[in-house]
């Protein structure tokens, strides 16, 4: 269901009534910098609630209470579903763009403490405000999931006349334990540049495959993307990023293995690798992040993160070990 991917909760039903929930995400950070920095704070701080409706529809809403994104708390998600069909389920409100495997995962159900560098610059905006159409769940054969949205990301009005076509398509075979697939999204936005006479054009494109077990998981993802009048830089799950005058080609990749041991600890490695310019020499970034997870049961857990970064254009020391406590309710 759509509400599992947004991050907080599983579906829920009629009979459930309004149900409450949440996860809180505190941690502590050392950033390995020329003076060295280190903080405690809140990742993710977020309290919703959702529901069903007789006898089709869902709501939920989520609202993000950390201050270390816009200095403020803010609505992160919003939507109303209709759930009857299985091949043809719909959604309208403010949700996550149905763009990449590693996007679409819940973010209390990451395997790292942080999304990949180039994901977040290329699949930006990550939330949007618009109507999307899907079908099929995690055991189909096939999952699909088309949307139309304004583009201009978190809350806020479209900037034009026109929108952003996204879309995910993913073959499911062996029951769902392998996967492949992809996704595209291709939008126009108002020019950046002051005196420009026609709108700022924004395409992605995106590969991914993954094969998991109960205990056992690998995957990787591939994204370009292309724009021309302005680009958006940073942003994660609700800053609202920086956009940048200029045309840009941009592209990254990862894969990530991990393995969930009996008693309950989970090693994880990943390697991302990030072309910031392709046609600007030396524009490149590599990130390795060797990870400790252990569950203490099914709604607490810690990570353990030491992020080795590696720029080629100008190396400066700027790994960090991140500490991250989670508690989900």
């Amino acid at each position: 269901m759509l509400s599992m991917s947004q991050g907080c909760m599983d579906d829920v039903s009629a009979d459930d009534g309004v149900k409450v929930f949440g996860f809180i995400q505190p941690q502590y950070q050392y950033s390995f910098e020329e003076p060295a920095k280190n903080s405690f704070m809140f990742n993710r701080a977020r309290l919703g609630v959702a529901g069903a409706i007789p006898y089709d529809f869902q709501y939920y809403v989520v609202l993000e209470m950390s201050s270390f994104f816009t200095g403020n708390p803010f609505l992160l998600d919003a939507y109303i579903s209709y759930n009857r069909y299985m091949w043809a389920q719909g959604a309208i409100g403010q949700f996550k763009a149905p763009f990449s495997l590693e996007l679409q995962t819940a973010c209390h159900k990451l395997h790292t403490v942080y999304r990949s560098h180039f994901l977040v610059d290329l699949a930006s905006p990550l939330r949007d405000i618009g109507f999307m159409v899907y079908g099929g769940n995690d055991t189909t054969l096939i999952k699909y999931q088309v949307a139309i949205m304004n583009g201009t990301g978190l809350n806020k009005l479209d900037d034009n006349n026109d929108k952003d076509y996204v879309g995910r398509v993913l073959i499911q075979p062996f029951n769902g334990k392998l996967s492949f697939g992809g996704s595209a999204r291709y939008g126009l936005s108002a020019p950046a540049g002051t005196g420009a006479d026609k709108d700022d054009l924004h395409t992605r494109l995106g590969g991914e495959a993954r094969f998991h077990t109960q205990k056992f998981n690998v995957q990787g993802e591939f994204i370009w993307g292309k724009d021309v009048g302005s680009f958006t830089t940073g942003g994660g799950c609700g800053g609202p990023g920086e956009v940048k005058e200029g045309s840009i080609e941009r592209w990254g990749y990862y894969g990530m293995v991990y393995y969930m041991f009996d008693f309950r600890l989970e090693p994880v490695i990943k390697y991302e690798f990030y072309n910031k310019d392709i046609h600007t020499e030396d524009k490149t970034q590599s990130i390795i992040t060797f990870g400790l997870s252990y569950f203490f049961n099914d709604w607490t857990r810690l990570q353990i993160n030491y992020l080795y970064a590696a720029e080629q254009d100008e190396e400066v020391q700027n790994d960090q070990l991140v500490i991250q406590f989670q508690a989900q309710f």
